[in-house]
């Protein structure tokens, strides 16, 4: 009988201390640290690998040490020129100090996000439609920098923050439309002129140089001629000066001012 109480004592002991030890191993990942509290007070930070805790007087969290990213939903906002616009963002961070994660904030992941929403709509409200539009990457890197300035007590890196959408009201896509219209008018309405200025400037220049040389407005007209006939069904009535003609005739002209 006493044999018997003495096994089942043993297989009892045996028992709680595979339980005892069982309860002691953790196993940590590569990618993650275990935060270490000792009857309640943070005694420092393990992993990765195996290691063991103090029954019931140590515990541990585990924090994952990845990049989250994390959808910003769809905010409503006013811009600096009372503009309303729906914009949604996406945020990539992580945890670079995973005491910090634990012992500062309760949820750092809600937390960012909820910081993030709250930056979106105040960033907006501070900026143009053209800004928007047209440097997203400076209202990036703003939101990036004010982001990872409030979450940095918390332990948490922001490495990257991108505006994805950005949702215009109906009437302010057609304004936008006619704008953009009115703008691809005004370019060529601009083309074109400096265009006409050009070549009345290359005409201007050839008057110039015909006029310094008489013999040059004889050839081109003779080059005229030479263009129009080889179109033989057309009867072309052509100018010719003067002048021309009395070079072919020089001794009637001597004959005449001798008379």
């Amino acid at each position: 009988m006493k044999v018997i109480e003495s096994l089942a004592f043993l297989f009892t002991l045996a028992i709680i201390l595979i339980s005892l030890i069982s309860a002691s191993i953790r196993i940590v990942q590569e990618y993650e640290r275990g935060v270490i509290f000792r009857l309640g007070r943070y005694v420092g930070v393990r992993g990765p690998g195996i290691f063991f805790l103090i029954p019931i007087i140590e515990r541990m969290q585990k924090v994952d040490l990845r990049v989250v990213t994390m959808e910003v939903p769809t905010q409503e906002a006013i811009t600096k020129d009372n503009v309303t616009i729906k914009v949604n963002a996406v945020v990539y961070f992580r945890v670079v100090d995973p005491a910090n994660a634990v012992i500062k904030v309760l949820d750092h992941i809600r937390a960012t996000s909820q910081l993030a929403q709250t930056t979106l709509r105040s960033v907006l409200g501070q900026s143009d439609l053209d800004e928007l539009l047209s440097h997203r990457d400076e209202i990036n890197k703003r939101l990036r920098e004010i982001i990872d300035e409030g979450t940095e007590p918390w332990g948490v890196k922001v490495n990257l923050v991108e505006i994805r959408d950005v949702e215009l009201p109906q009437s302010m896509q057609r304004a936008m439309a006619a704008q953009a219209e009115a703008e691809r008018e005004r370019r060529a309405k601009i083309i074109s002129a400096d265009g006409e200025y050009q070549a009345a400037a290359k005409l201007a220049d050839a008057a110039r140089i015909i006029s310094s040389e008489p013999a040059a407005l004889q050839l081109r007209y003779l080059q005229t001629l030479r263009e129009i006939a080889n179109d033989r069904s057309n009867i072309v009535i052509f100018p010719f000066s003067l002048d021309v003609l009395q070079q072919f005739f020089p001794q009637a002209q001597k004959k005449e001012k001798d008379e």
